[in-house]
């Protein structure tokens, strides 16, 4: 190099993982007091195993957190002790954010929460589970001892009815929405509602009659059994029901089942252990059917069922519904149906997995499902809601329900293309192509990041400066961002 060049020097800008969190965690802000805009989570700086960033959010359950570390660790905050279950189900941690403590040393890759159970997945392909104890299949290996006890079912009873209050309608509670008395009208449709879920259900009302010693927790995680060879790539939780995704693109299930949520055909009230749901009609199993199917060795039958795809790539879970899609952007749905959750243009309860029609010709990319709403992406990055939508959490900016999918066309996602979508209870939130977050629902916990306590029933933009959402994990009552910040 002469002295007339001059060596160019390219500064590398240094990036750093983050987390952010708003709504409702008890443990992790002053006086229980909800956190209405984005707050940072650190972690601590003596986390074993060497963390020292953040890899991804898994949302949490009704009351904390979850989160994993670059080393593989999975990390939980936000309950407080005497939230009972929540504060039980997430290790007693607090504020600070603390490794969860798992009997492996492998790392973690996913993890997923219901109400008051969670399921996580190592990169070995093993399911670790705790909780609720109706969602840890007993036949699994228990990893440590099982609690079922002394001061733990004490703190766990007299949080019986939190749940049960979580899955009735809010107008059946008399509860003021949006600023409004609920009329005598509303009252009167509450009653059928009621009336109406008691007869799809019947299991549900015997399981939630109890109110004391019958119910004890797992607080110790217990290795899932599912069969040899099975390597389970990804997990969703619902309020009392577990799905799991292996490589092979098939579908697992086990838990409460009493509304068709395991889409096993019948109204099971208990499957104790994991089983196989028959998502794709194929006589060859997962990925290996796209093979079987170009060298024609499928009969014909099954080849009618190719346009379904071939095997499940994303799985979702509601309250008491759930949701998947296959390769080929086919959503199916199953559960229970009452406010037009599953899509199919009704309010039946579906008993086994069924292509949501009205999306034919479209294809899904993404989807998540609430207690009584599902939100689901087009490759095209447009929004399709359906479901309940007491707080608005269909974005719609109407106040009915949607038993059909319908696509939203607010101003604020004019020009927007959706990329990832999560849900809460009541709230939903998207993440778009050019790194915005938009939000809408309930938001009584400021769990929709916007400053305030008021609820959206259209998609309203999440104020984010100086990062790049990389994910979004919703919680019952919060939310969890992941972003890219710089050093």
């Amino acid at each position: 190099m002469n002295g007339n060049e001059r060596e160019e020097v390219k500064m590398v800008e240094c990036k750093a993982m983050a987390v952010y969190m708003w709504g409702y965690l008890p443990g992790a802000s002053s006086e229980k007091s909800p956190m209405l805009s984005p707050v940072s989570v650190r972690l601590p700086p003596t986390i074993q195993g060497g963390a020292s960033s953040w890899k991804d959010v898994c949302g949490g359950g009704c009351g904390f957190a979850m989160a994993i570390s670059d080393c593989g660790k999975l990390i939980t905050w936000g309950s407080a002790d005497d939230e009972g279950q929540s504060y039980l189900t997430s290790g007693k941690h607090g504020e600070t954010p603390e490794p969860f403590t798992l009997p492996t040393e492998a790392s973690i890759v996913k993890a997923a929460a219901g109400w008051a159970h969670c399921v996580s997945v190592t990169d070995m392909g093993e399911v670790y589970t705790w909780g609720w104890k109706e969602c840890v299949p007993p036949s699994g290996k228990v990893a440590r001892d099982l609690i079922t006890g002394g001061n733990s079912q004490k703190d766990i009873v007299g949080k019986q009815s939190t749940f049960q209050t979580e899955q009735v309608s809010p107008k059946s509670r008399g509860l003021n929405v949006s600023g409004g008395t609920v009329s005598q009208t509303e009252n009167r449709k509450a009653g059928e509602e009621i009336a109406k879920r008691r007869r799809i259900s019947t299991a549900k009302e015997e399981h939630e009659s109890l109110t004391s010693g019958d119910e004890f927790f797992t607080l110790s995680p217990c290795l899932v059994s599912l069969g040899p060879g099975v390597r389970i790539t990804n997990v969703a939780a619902g309020g009392r029901h577990t799905l799991a995704l292996s490589d092979m693109g098939q579908v697992w299930g086990w838990g409460y089942g009493g509304e068709g949520q395991l889409g096993l055909g019948s109204r099971i009230k208990m499957v104790s252990s994991p089983h196989l749901i028959p998502c794709i009609e194929q006589t060859t199993p997962g990925k290996d059917r796209s093979l079987a199917v170009h060298q024609g060795s499928l009969n014909s039958q099954t080849q009618l069922s190719k346009a379904a795809g071939s095997y499940v790539k994303e799985i979702a879970c509601g309250g008491r519904h759930s949701a998947v899609i296959t390769d080929a952007g086919v959503l199916l749905t199953f559960g229970w149906g009452m406010y037009g959750q599953c899509g199919q243009g009704s309010t039946s309860d579906l008993l086994e997995p069924t292509c949501v029609s009205s999306l034919s010709g479209i294809q899904v990319l993404g989807v998540a499902a609430g207690l009584w709403h599902t939100v689901c992406i087009a490759v095209g990055g447009q929004v399709y809601v359906f479901g309940g939508n007491q707080f608005g959490q269909l974005g719609t900016g109407a106040e009915q329900d949607e038993t059909s999918p319908k696509l939203l066309d607010a101003a604020s996602l004019e020009g927007k293309h959706a990329k990832m979508v999560s849900c809460g209870a009541r709230h939903s939130t998207i993440l778009t192509d050019d790194g915005q977050i938009l939000s809408w629902g309930w938001n009584k916990y400021g769990q929709l990041g916007l400053g305030d306590t008021i609820d959206r029933d259209t998609p309203a933009q999440v104020p984010i400066d100086c990062c790049l959402p990389k994910n979004i994990a919703c919680g019952w009552w919060h939310t969890l961002l992941l972003a890219e910040t710089p050093i």
